[in-house]
């Protein structure tokens, strides 16, 4: 018999770890674009389709409200005849502006917010001529209810547009429409309008703190004053409104506040265009 001639081959093993290492590898690169991807397209959502949506809504909810306020305005306008019933059978309309539930003070102003300004529910309309902002003002600062939508919402406790006292409203400063995002820019002297049915209420920005905390509190009193920093702020009554909102830009760590006071208030019958 021949003898048999065997013939080893070394390094078979090592390139068969090697090339199961280079498996390993492509998967964990393929695995990292993947996330990758999915983390771009959640920011792209969150930045930037959230926005489109929520402003797109806050514009919506804008026409609705100041269309109901037209349709108020002309009922009350109606004729009335001699029994004091609305011709045509209709009801008699609240007063301009205060709606079932609210109260007013002695010079016509109310006290507190509509009584259906809850839930969510927008009550009110923002506008900054130097920004070109419009936004709906709901009660309440819940995120979902109320921020996430875009719109402006009112701190519960604080005052009614136009009201003595603090009238205090958050705003998203990125993201969800962002409303507020510019305020920053608010000078001493510009405007800041509030329109409620029936009633407009202009303030003009007086002060700004450009950074305190999410616990100063005394941003929003009454009668607004830091306590983080007790020499920013007001220290006699008045009829205030404040802005607050997140600081830095994509960050929740500070807040930036904008104060106010009440100008002049007017109906909004002698507003042309309304504003």
């Amino acid at each position: 018999m021949r003898d048999q001639v065997r013939v080893v081959v070394q390094g078979g093993g090592r390139r068969g770890r090697g090339a199961g290492l280079a498996r390993v590898l492509w998967a964990a690169a393929e695995l990292t674009v993947t996330v990758g991807v999915v983390v771009l397209l959640l920011v792209v959502h969150q930045v930037w389709w959230t926005n489109r949506q929520a402003a797109a809504a806050a514009r919506e909810e804008v026409q609705e409200l100041e269309s109901q306020w037209a349709e108020a305005e002309a009922e009350a306008e109606a004729p009335v005849s001699g029994d004091g019933d609305l011709e045509g059978g209709g009801v008699v309309a609240e007063s301009p502006g205060v709606p079932s539930g609210g109260s007013r003070t002695a010079g016509g102003v109310p006290r507190e917010a509509p009584a259906r300004a809850v839930g969510g529910d927008a009550y009110a309309v923002l506008r900054v001529p130097r920004l070109g902002l419009v936004v709906p003002v709901a009660q309440g600062i819940d995120k979902r209810g109320v921020l996430d939508k875009g719109y402006a919402g009112h701190y519960p406790g604080t005052a009614a547009p136009g009201a003595p006292g603090n009238f205090a409203l958050a705003g998203h400063r990125n993201t969800h429409g962002e409303p507020f995002r510019y305020v920053n820019r608010l000078r001493a002297g510009d405007e800041l309008i509030v329109d409620v049915r029936g009633q407009r209420f202009v303030y003009v920005v007086g002060k700004t703190l450009a950074q305190t905390t999410e616990r100063d509190t005394g941003v929003i009193a009454p009668v607004p004053r830091s306590l983080v920093k007790p020499d920013a702020g007001y220290g006699e009554p008045g009829a205030y409104i404040t802005l607050t909102t997140c600081t830095p830009e994509y960050s929740s760590r500070y807040r930036l506040v904008v104060w106010g006071t009440l100008k002049s208030r007017l109906p909004t019958r002698s507003v042309s265009g309304g504003g």
